[in-house]
C-alpha cells in the first residue's frame, strides 16, 4: 500500500468545484456541516467562500470501540431546514450512508460532498470536488492536514 498526498492546492481547487457544483443545482445550504476530523477544514474553507455558518459532528468508526453518537447527530441536523453535509473522502461509503440512515427520522434536506469520491462506494454523493474509481492498487489518501509538520522536514 502506498500514499497518495492530495495537496493544498487540490483542496482549493476541490472546494470550488464543489461550490460550483452547488450553484448549478440551485440548492443553496442553511448551513455546512463537517464530518470531524476530515471535514472539518475542506468544511470551514467551504463555508466561508459561499458565506455559510458551520458546525460539526462526530463519526468514528476506525479506532473506536464505542460507535457515534446518533441522538447527537440527529439533534444538530435536524435544527436546519436544509444542510450539506462535507467530509474529506467517501470511499466505501460507511460514513455517508451512517448518516444518511440517521436522516430518514428527520425531515431536514440534506445533501452530501467531499472533497475525493470514490465512484466504486456503496453509497452517492451529490458534490464531490474530484473523483476516482476506486483504489484497485490500495493506496491511502493523505489529506494536507493530516501531515503539514512533515512538509517542512522534506
Amino acid at each position: 500500500m502506498y500514499s497518495i498526498e492530495f495537496t493544498y492546492e487540490e483542496m482549493i481547487d476541490s472546494i470550488k468545484n464543489i461550490s460550483n457544483q452547488l450553484s448549478q443545482s440551485m440548492f443553496d445550504p442553511e448551513i455546512i456541516i463537517s464530518v470531524n476530523r476530515g471535514g472539518c477544514i475542506p468544511g470551514i474553507y467551504l463555508s466561508h467562500f459561499i458565506d455559510k455558518p458551520h458546525e460539526a459532528i462526530s463519526i468514528q468508526f476506525r479506532n473506536s470501540d464505542k460507535g457515534p453518537n446518533t441522538k447527537s447527530i440527529e439533534k444538530k441536523i435536524k435544527n436546519y431546514n436544509s444542510v450539506l453535509i462535507i467530509d474529506d473522502i467517501n470511499d466505501s461509503g460507511r460514513t455517508i450512508s451512517f448518516i444518511k440512515e440517521i436522516c430518514k427520522k428527520i425531515h431536514t434536506e440534506v445533501h452530501y460532498a467531499v472533497l475525493v469520491n470514490n465512484l466504486k462506494s456503496s453509497v452517492d454523493v451529490e458534490y464531490s470536488g474530484k473523483s476516482i474509481d476506486s483504489k484497485p492498487d490500495d493506496s491511502w489518501y493523505i489529506f494536507p492536514w493530516e501531515n503539514w509538520w512533515k512538509l517542512n522536514e522534506k
